[in-house]
């Protein structure tokens, strides 16, 4: 059946304001379609933040191919001349199960591929994306022209881009409010990904009973549609397992804790050597060692300091830097600020892993405030005689802005005039130039630094300064029991071989974030 003219001219105006059911339907399959196909791409850009790093560059990276992709499919919709019913019913069934497909397919992927072939999981991964964004080009175009061919006469072409688009652009705000606040942290990517290709899947449903006469085999057409509602619901059914099983396999040991949140994916694993704690793929401690990275970031600036009494601790939600500050008697008040209240949670209320941290995180001392950094260091005027700086490393903007100029600034602002900061700041052996340019975004809003580094065997060479106004000195004294530093010791913390050595390198600012840029290129060449 070839699609039949409109009869209205193409600047008609509705010639009734009331909205039909069938004409609902319609409209309401557009802001289906609309609210899937934002969800497809939220997904992929999820994922590859999640697997890949950097959420700034796979997430642009990810948009733009995906428009692209959606640009093609809205110019190839006009070859798709007869049967559209037919062609629109089937876009909908290959857009809902290869999009409610994508997610566990990149998951199951990314877990059998070796840590080598980063190159052939960015293949697949943007072959989906390509796939889909032509497919959702498709529907939007499709759909007008089956609206304006069932109801010529009703609407003209500025009324019916109206509503279409309207549609189209609320099933998108309300997804991407939904999608960070409730789809990943209550459903998880495999089965938000699920759910929206079932939704996909409705559409072609009402379509083939709406359409039906119009429709050639209709028989097959409906066995489609059962085949890939199965497909999907069983997906539903058996996310977890899937999930489990990509997982387990990229981390290698048994994970006792797995939970997606509004700002990361927490894993927590335990094998025969310890626990390790991984924030989006990333190791961030294991227990084995972990001592030896929280001793070298605490203890230096506490017990250089001399009798601290407030201390800030930015970052560090699993309580462990928490736990070595209040190894002092001195310490009135410990105040955590961590973004994810997940994490704090999950680290005062699990038995194996409070621990790991002492029940740092439960005592009448600590004050817990889960809120940004940033933010919060911006509306405070609080003043700490320590301030222990443990954020993640900066392998996107979002964390870079936390080594800028511009954060420093404001810490500095919270420094007491006798007191110390220390950061973590990656390794100076592998991420030379990085942990450098750290030095020098802290000397550039005016602190004196010094600079120290420590054998921790699960990350290598790894990296801290303090920043001070007054001039540090190695300390004379430690708390007892510690099992990696000692004071005869501390000295040679401050020694940089000629291949850690410093480097001139321009301080990070808020503006260009060149520091995001330059460790990713350095801890790059590590997988290469």
């Amino acid at each position: 059946m070839v699609e039949a003219p409109s009869a209205a001219p193409a600047d008609a105006t509705a010639t009734d304001a009331r909205i039909s059911p069938t004409e609902l339907v319609l409209l309401t399959s557009v802001f289906v379609v609309a609210a899937c196909g934002l969800v497809y791409e939220l997904t992929a850009g999820s994922l590859a933040s999640y697997l890949l790093g950097d959420s700034v560059l796979q997430f642009s990276t990810i948009i733009g191919t995906y428009l692209f992709a959606m640009g093609i499919g809205s110019w190839l919709s006009r070859y798709l001349v007869q049967h559209l019913v037919a062609h629109f019913l089937r876009i909908e069934l290959l857009v809902g199960l290869l999009g409610g497909l994508m997610p566990v397919a990149l998951f199951l992927a990314h877990g059998s591929l070796p840590a080598s072939a980063v190159g052939a999981f960015r293949v697949l991964l943007y072959s989906l994306v390509l796939l889909v964004g032509i497919l959702v080009g498709l529907e939007i175009p499709l759909v007008m022209r089956i609206l304006q061919r069932h109801f010529r006469g009703r609407y003209g072409l500025k009324d019916l881009v109206s509503q279409v688009l309207t549609f189209d652009y609320l099933g998108a705000l309300l997804v991407s409010i939904a999608f960070p606040l409730l789809l990943v942290p209550h459903l998880g990517l495999i089965r938000t990904g699920a759910l929206f290709g079932l939704l996909n899947v409705a559409v072609a449903v009402w379509a083939l009973l709406l359409f039906r006469s119009e429709l050639r085999s209709w028989g097959a057409h409906a066995l489609a549609c059962a085949l890939c509602v199965l497909t999907l619901g069983a997906l539903m059914w058996g996310a977890q397992p899937l999930t489990t099983w990509a997982e387990d396999r990229f981390y290698g040991e048994p994970i006792t804790h797995r939970l997606s949140t509004p700002y990361q994916r927490v894993v927590v694993t335990q094998g025969h050597a310890g626990t390790r704690l991984f924030l989006n793929g990333n190791l961030q401690f294991h227990s084995r060692d972990e001592y030896r990275y929280h001793e070298a970031l605490v203890h230096p600036a506490m017990s250089g300091h001399g009798a601290p009494r407030r201390v800030l601790v930015l970052g560090g939600g699993d309580g462990m830097a928490v736990r070595e500050v209040l190894k002092y008697p001195s310490v009135q008040q410990v105040t955590l600020v961590e973004l994810d209240p997940a994490m704090t949670k999950l680290f005062s209320t699990d038995e194996q892993l409070i621990k790991l941290n002492q029940s740092a995180l439960q005592s009448p001392k600590v004050r817990i405030i889960n809120a940004d950094a940033f933010t919060w260091l911006d509306t405070n005027d609080e003043v700490f005689d320590v301030i222990v700086v443990d954020f993640p490393d900066p392998t996107n903007h979002a964390v870079g802005k936390l080594y800028t100029t511009t954060f420093y600034a404001l810490l500095d602002r919270h420094l007491a005039a006798s007191g110390y900061a220390v950061i973590q700041t990656s390794s100076p052996l592998i991420a030379r130039q990085s942990y450098w340019t750290v030095v020098s975004t802290l000397e550039a809003v005016g602190l004196q630094t010094t600079p120290y580094h420590a054998h921790v065997p699960s990350f290598g060479e790894w990296g801290f300064v303090i920043a001070h106004h007054r001039p540090w000195r190695v300390p004379t004294s430690l708390p007892a029991g510690l099992k990696f530093l000692t004071v005869p010791g501390l000295p040679s913390l401050q020694d940089f071989p000629p291949d850690m050595s410093r480097v001139q390198t321009e301080p990070n600012r808020l503006s260009s974030q060149v520091l995001v840029q330059t460790f990713e290129e350095e801890w790059g060449k590590v997988h290469e």
